[in-house]
């Protein structure tokens, strides 16, 4: 039994841990503070807006150092029938629970979290004033959605699960409408309408379960669905599959990926680099906690489930990636929107070996350290897109010959092309997938190691036509395209860059060699063992 820090567990009116709610509770504020500033700042100052944003981002982050290294805390706890609050491991399979837990597996995914939407936020600042975005509107926005990916891998039931989600979700769906191109608005909607029809299904689910177990903390909900009557099973089965569908669509899970596409391509740039890694962070722990924890008794039949969503998820998305047209406006976008929805495959691989293995905690593992390497590659890529494109809808054609305009620029994007394909100098990429590739192996799931070993092979083709656009002679480069050349008149074929968005990228490429250098550093920071 693992021991946790629970504020005041002898008393029917507890207090709360603040030191274990800080790094939500810094972004939510920092949000609101962001609100009521843009009210009285002149307009000439709103630029502080963002930084305002930033410096509550790394707030929140350095909140999660006093949490590292001890016990797991915990609050907004109930007790049990005799009196006090049993937790075993992180949720609490007794009668009682607790509703907040900030455990390692918290503190990695808040870390995800948070870090990609701080990444998100300095990419975002050069495309606020580009595409003349409502600045107060947009940080809060941010800093909101921020706040509920933060919220739920710490979340512990069912209810705070869906409002931690749903939290990250709705100012999703304004930041990406707040383009004015028209394809803001589409792409808003889309994601929308299926968003919100995916949250009806789970809450359905989450009405059967809650019927089935007589209750919504995730560890007593394990214990009432492994002790529920035979005439309530079929609904308890029922519930869990349709609140698996939430998450399934936050994570772009085949079939539920449809949006992806458009929604990337109608975002601007920095919110789709959010959404392809925040996003899929917060739907990632979210499906992680109820399937570990909440169905831990059906763990077979989710690990199966799971196993093939894992491989029809990442041969769709390579396929679709392979069907982009290079030279078509917005095909960089799309590219990289398809190969997120390949990514979340490998991503549910760790999480189908969970189901097989005689614990989750290695299989967990290898999902946070490939979760954290392909945030920092993904939010990477993204922003070398962001920075080339500009307002423009780029297409993969248009960074033909970047090597010889911009060297630097186009040295990063090559080498966050190689992590994601997992070649060599991106060691880090490969590092992961062999991570990955282990999980499977380990869990005895033979065919799905080889479904993901032919999908990375295939992913190669695409991820090495990309990089080697780039490096094309100048002889080769041909005229620019209509987009090619919007882009050119944003920034100056040869002109600088913003001198934020050049000391971002040079922070994420940075990050990314040093783990490529030092892999296991990202196993440090797993710790092997998140429950």
């Amino acid at each position: 039994m693992t021991s946790l820090a629970v504020a005041n567990p002898g008393s029917l009116i507890q207090s709360v841990d603040w030191v274990a709610i800080a790094p939500p509770l810094i972004a939510a504020v920092a949000a609101l503070a962001v609100l009521v500033t843009d009210l009285f700042l002149p307009e000439r100052h709103k630029k502080w807006l963002g930084r305002l944003t930033a410096a509550g981002l790394a707030l929140a982050l350095i909140a999660l150092l006093p949490l590292t290294g001890g016990s797991p805390r915990a609050t907004f706890c109930v007790q049990n029938v005799a009196g006090a609050t049993d937790i075993p491991s992180i949720a609490g399979s007794g009668a009682g629970g607790c509703s907040y837990v900030a455990d390692h597996f918290a503190l990695v995914f808040q870390l995800l979290a948070l870090g990609g939407a701080l990444i998100a936020a300095l990419l975002s600042a050069h495309t606020v004033d580009d595409e003349k975005l409502p600045r107060g509107e947009y940080w809060f926005l941010l800093l909101s959605s921020a706040t509920g990916a933060a919220l739920l891998p710490a979340s512990r039931d069912l209810a705070t699960l869906v409002i931690a989600l749903e939290v990250a979700s709705l100012p999703a769906f304004a930041l990406v409408a707040l383009r004015r191109d028209g394809r803001g608005a589409e792409a808003a909607l889309k994601f929308f309408v299926s968003s919100v029809t995916a949250t009806a299904v789970m809450l359905l689910g989450i009405a059967f379960v809650y019927a089935a177990s007589g209750s919504l903390h995730l560890g007593a909900v394990a214990q009432g669905l492994e002790h529920a009557p035979g005439q309530l099973k079929p609904l308890a089965e029922v519930g869990a599959v349709l609140t698996l569908v939430g998450f399934a669509f936050k994570v772009a899970a085949v079939p539920f990926h449809f949006w992806v596409p458009d929604t990337y391509t109608g975002a601007p740039l920095p919110v789709a680099g959010y959404l392809s890694v925040v996003g899929k962070a917060a739907g990632l722990s979210g499906l992680a906690l109820v399937t570990t924890i909440a169905f831990r008794p059906y763990a077979h039949t989710w690990g199966l489930v799971l196993a093939v969503l894992a491989a029809v998820t990442m041969t769709v998305g390579n396929v679709g990636a392979l069907r982009q047209r290079f030279d078509t406006r917005y095909s960089a976008v799309r590219l990289l929107a398809w190969s997120s929805v390949g990514q979340a495959g490998y991503l549910l691989v760790p999480l189908a070996a969970a189901g097989y293995a005689p614990t989750g905690a290695d299989p967990l593992g290898a999902t946070a350290a490939y979760a954290l390497i392909y945030g920092v590659v993904n939010l990477g890529a993204f922003g070398v897109v962001a920075a080339v494109g500009r307002r423009a809808g780029a297409s993969v054609d248009d960074f033909r010959g970047l090597f010889g305009r911009r060297r630097w620029t186009a040295l990063a994007l090559a080498f966050f092309l190689l992590c994601l394909a997992g070649l060599p100098p991106g060691v880090i990429g490969l590092f992961g997938k062999v991570v990955v590739f282990r999980a499977a192996v380990d869990a005895g799931l033979g065919w799905l190691a080889v479904v993901m070993a032919v999908n990375v092979v295939v992913a190669l083709y695409y991820y090495l036509l990309w990089t080697a656009r780039l490096f094309a002679p100048a002889a080769d480069v041909p005229a620019p395209s209509a987009v090619g050349r919007a882009a050119g008149a944003d920034a100056g074929a040869e002109g600088r860059l913003p001198v934020s968005l050049t000391a971002t990228l040079g922070l994420t490429a940075s990050v990314a060699v040093v783990l490529s250098v030092a892999p296991q550093l990202v196993l440090q920071v797993v710790g092997g063992s998140l429950f």
